[in-house]
């Protein structure tokens, strides 16, 4: 999932940079955006649902 994060944000990013129509930046960043949020939840659950050694 990181890995569509980090492509949607670097296609937003290019599409800025490049003047693209508004609508495909938009998109893009959104997209990217939603992805981002999602790692970053799943992330912070794992860290604390992670598993642990048992020993």
């Amino acid at each position: 999932m990181l890995k569509w994060s980090a492509l949607f944000l670097i296609f937003a990013v290019i599409a800025g940079i490049l003047g693209f129509f508004s609508i495909v930046v938009s998109i893009a960043a959104t997209i990217a955006k939603i992805l981002f949020v999602i790692f970053l939840v799943l992330f912070v659950i794992s860290l604390f649902t992670g598993r642990r050694r048992v020993s």
